[in-house]
């Protein structure tokens, strides 16, 4: 089953009395469970179609189904209502809250949900990702690989359907990103969740079943891994 589906979808911005077109006529789809990679160079496109593909962004042009939702046919709440329920996301900067704990930045997700053993689901994920004893530390106290196994857990707080990831270890060295890499993808097995993952990097790319291979906002080629 197709947990997202596009369909010649495209991306405008005016400039001026420009037209800067981002995306260009993309369409392709991503069945639940799946393992997917969108690869390309700076500026192909690739953070705006994950905005697209998530949501947070509309097309200018073109269908974007997310879990059975024309996202062209919402509105702004009614959008936000499907990325709280149906999708997690692992960004480059972590985008933790700086005034709250780790642990208070886990229970977002869960507070908004209003489940109601919050902060014991919210420990919970902090153990997986190895960080129970850090978890009454602000974002600033915390090593840039520690606030983004933080930003994983939150990620997978409301058990997602999708989880977005752009450049998950763009900000860390190489050690550390491939420590991140095995926690996004054991954790993603163990919850059956369908991962998206924007990267340049070609080796983690690898490690996904398929790669779609962006340039100039056109999809140029897919392989399968």
């Amino acid at each position: 089953m197709s947990i997202l589906d596009l369909q010649n979808v495209s991306k405008t911005y005016q400039s001026g009395s420009r037209k800067l077109t981002v995306l260009d006529q993309v369409t392709f789809s991503i069945q639940a469970g799946e393992t997917i990679a969108i690869v390309g160079p700076s500026g192909s496109g690739k953070t705006t179609l994950l905005g697209l593909c998530a949501g947070l962004d509309s097309s200018s042009t073109g269908s974007v189904v997310l879990n059975g939702e024309s996202l062209e046919k919402l509105n702004e709440d009614q959008r936000a209502a499907v990325r709280s329920r149906d999708v997690g996301f692992i960004f480059q900067n972590f985008q933790l809250l700086p005034t709250l704990t780790a642990l208070e930045n886990v229970m977002v997700p869960l507070e908004l949900k209003k489940r109601t053993n919050a902060k014991e689901k919210a420990m919970e994920l902090l153990d997986k990702v190895g960080l129970k004893d850090r978890a009454t530390h602000y974002p600033t106290q915390l090593s840039g690989g520690e606030q983004q196994r933080v930003s994983i857990a939150r990620a997978f707080a409301n058990a997602p359907k999708i989880l977005f990831a752009d450049e998950p270890t763009g900000n860390l060295d190489t050690e550390t990103g491939a420590m991140i890499e095995n926690l996004i993808f054991d954790l993603n097995k163990e919850q059956g969740t369908t991962l998206v993952l924007v990267t340049h990097d070609l080796e983690l790319a690898a490690k996904t079943q398929r790669i779609v291979h962006i340039k100039g906002g056109k999809i140029q080629e897919e392989t399968h891994a």
